[in-house]
């Protein structure tokens, strides 16, 4: 069980959403069914009226494909986000989404790792085709403690005059605080103008071992 809480600042607004909860059960050995669970959003602004209110729902799936001879693991996640949220906050439509997720440990200490994704999200009634990669580096710095590194874009197939793909940096920590327990605090800043300007967040998740 993953959850979190996000605080983002974006067109001269700020955006809360919380819990980020994401369930996901180990099916098989390396195959596990996935719950995203509605988030609350609440949005504070000078310019226009705050807007509440929950999220759309999302099922998926993730297969585990290696590792392979060489030492790189891949994983291909598929998810579908569901119209249930609220009226101002839904895409309001059935959004599939692909992703491609990879790592390879480079030593005993540092790990790079990244992911391809394609994403259908629906904006004014059609669905905006969008591409995504991410690249990330991981030093872990004692036992319990890593720091990481990541650049992240998207690029959507129908974007707003002059503003085009979304780039930003994004750094971060965590800690077990007793394995498997750890907590993780993310921090990022936009590289381009359709990027957030910033958010900061904290997350952490429980592993729970049902009895065979």
């Amino acid at each position: 069980m993953e959850n979190g809480l996000l605080a983002t600042r974006t067109a001269g607004q700020y955006i809360f959403d919380l819990p980020e909860s994401e369930l996901r059960f180990g099916l098989l050995d390396k195959t596990e069914l996935r719950l995203s669970v509605p988030d609350y959003f609440t949005t504070l602004s000078n310019k226009t009226a705050s807007i509440s209110g929950f999220g759309d729902l999302a099922i998926g799936a993730k297969q585990q494909l290696g590792p392979t001879p060489d030492g790189f693991n891949f994983s291909l996640i598929f998810f579908l986000s569901l119209p249930t949220g609220a009226k101002s906050l839904s895409s309001h439509g059935y959004d599939p989404a692909v992703q491609l997720p990879w790592s390879h440990a480079l030593s005993a200490n540092w790990t790079a790792s990244g992911q391809a994704a394609f994403y259908w999200p629906t904006f004014a009634g059609r669905h905006n085709f969008t591409a995504e990669t991410t690249f990330v580096l991981d030093r872990q710095l004692t036992k319990p403690w890593d720091a990481f590194m990541e650049y992240a874009a998207d690029f959507p197939e129908h974007a707003p005059a002059r503003e085009g793909s979304r780039q930003l940096l994004h750094f971060g920590s965590s800690y077990k605080v007793a394995p498997p327990t750890p907590i993780a605090f993310p921090v990022a800043g936009g590289l381009t103008r359709a990027a957030p300007n910033m958010f900061v967040g904290i997350g952490y998740s429980f592993l729970f071992r049902l009895a065979k």
